[in-house]
């Protein structure tokens, strides 16, 4: 197993020399929408998986309700995908829970930003409800066009930094938003997918990759992140408490804005 060294924003790191300080913190609840290629030379069918889980240690998985909402934008243009999803069963090194998966077929050149709205989840160690409205991008063509923009959600991580395309050793950077607002000194996330996924039989691999303990940074007095990336593979963020619904059936909610990206080695 590799050891790397993560580095994150808001005062400076020695190694990317980008703005931040990090906290170790536990391993966190994390919603997935995972397809494992997110550049594509052209279009065809995909598979999203899409447990709520902890990636980082293959962690325990949990029952999912039935989405909100969701869909993909592109170009500007959104398109439903409820009826696309179908409930499967996900499998971590702890358990198996419920959790969803869709099978989409991406026409033309251009990004496809996928939103997964899922149903609040009841945590009962806390005592709380927690929704990640998740974002995830699939480039086919490399040709950018809706990567950049921030897709009006409640609450949403805006990227600074093509999301499909981040340079192991290089940086990630983002925006947290609420309600199109920028969230000063927002709380974010971070986790590696460091137990590969296994799409093929909805699981997690059994090995991890890096050790690689989960990681909390701030945001600065803007909303704005940089975290340097260490390592290729799918890297989570996931800004916490800064949607506008605080609440869900008479408890707290935490309404989180998550988003995913892939790094890639330039080897």
């Amino acid at each position: 197993m590799k050891k790397v060294l993560l580095c994150g924003t808001v005062v400076c790191s020695v190694v990317f020399g980008g703005l931040a300080t990090f906290m170790s913190g536990a391993q966190a609840h994390f919603q997935l929408v995972y397809t494992p290629e997110t550049m594509l030379e052209k279009g065809g069918e995909i598979t999203l998986k899409m447990p709520f889980t902890h990636p980082a240690e293959s962690g325990h998985v949990m029952e999912m309700g039935t989405p909100e909402e969701f869909y993909v934008i592109r170009k500007g243009k959104k398109k439903d995908l409820m009826d696309s999803l179908k409930v499967i069963e996900w499998t971590s090194s702890e358990n198996t829970g419920k959790a969803y998966e869709a099978s989409v077929k991406l026409r033309g050149l251009g990004d496809n930003v996928f939103v997964l709205n899922p149903a609040p989840f009841y945590e009962a160690s806390e005592d709380i409800f927690i929704q990640q409205i998740t974002k995830s991008y699939v480039n086919v063509g490399d040709l950018p066009t809706d990567w950049a923009e921030p897709q009006e959600l409640k609450t949403e991580i805006r990227p600074l930094t093509k999301p499909y395309n981040v340079i192991e050793g290089g940086t990630f950077s983002g925006v947290v938003l609420s309600e199109g607002k920028p969230v000063p000194f927002a709380e974010i996330e971070v986790e590696y997918l460091n137990y590969p996924a296994d799409p093929e039989n909805n699981r997690f691999a059994s090995e991890a990759r890096i050790s690689s303990p989960a990681h909390a940074i701030l945001a600065d007095a803007s909303g704005t992140f940089t975290f340097g990336i260490p390592e290729e593979g799918f890297w989570g963020f996931a800004a916490l408490g800064v949607g506008p619904d605080k609440e869900h059936e008479g408890k707290e909610l935490s309404q989180d804005a998550v988003i995913w990206i892939q790094a890639r080695d330039i080897d």
